[in-house]
């Protein structure tokens, strides 16, 4: 292949792959999916048009599917924290949460002021009734960004909870 071909080839493949990000932006994630498979029957390896329709078909709720994608991905990037995190998102939509902690921990290992990997590790413990290391992780995340919402929310919601069950426990005593 001529490097004009390749050239233009790339050319076509980023284009297509923003217009699937206007479509996912749109909520036209079934017709975005379709753009993301044109890339990828294209260049199977297309590291971006894999995590995206990863997240395309999350929003349509195929967790399984989607976790393939994120799967490819981070098999592809092993070091990608996007995909890392976007594993762990479908692993804790799926309800396991352990493995999506275990995403976490290594998204956090690689970058250890990803807020947005300690809000999601958080949210994995509050699933599993872990109040404390939850309310832990949404307070680190917000010493990185005071601003994230879902850190906030969460962390008002776990200290809710905490102190309701504490008091439930003081009226049992």
């Amino acid at each position: 292949m001529s490097i004009v071909v390749s050239i233009t080839l790339l050319k076509d493949l980023e284009e297509i792959l923003n217009n699937a990000s206007e479509l996912c932006h749109e909520g036209e994630f079934a017709e975005a999916i379709t753009l993301y498979n044109k890339i990828l029957d294209s260049d199977p390896d297309h590291l971006d048009a894999i995590i995206d329709k990863g997240v395309a078909l999350q929003n349509l709720g195929k967790f399984k599917q989607a976790l393939r994608c994120f799967e490819k991905a981070t098999s592809l990037s092993p070091d990608n924290v996007t995909a890392i995190l976007n594993e762990g998102t479908a692993l804790h939509s799926l309800g396991r949460f352990d493995d999506a902690i275990q995403c976490y921990d290594q998204a956090l290992f690689l970058d250890k002021k990803c807020a947005m990997a300690l809000a999601y590790k958080g949210l994995s413990f509050g699933e599993q009734g872990k109040m404390q290391e939850a309310l832990s992780c949404f307070k680190k995340a917000l010493q990185i960004d005071k601003n994230y919402d879902i850190a906030q929310i969460s962390k008002e919601i776990a200290e809710k909870l905490l102190k309701s069950n504490q008091e439930t426990m003081r009226k049992n005593s």
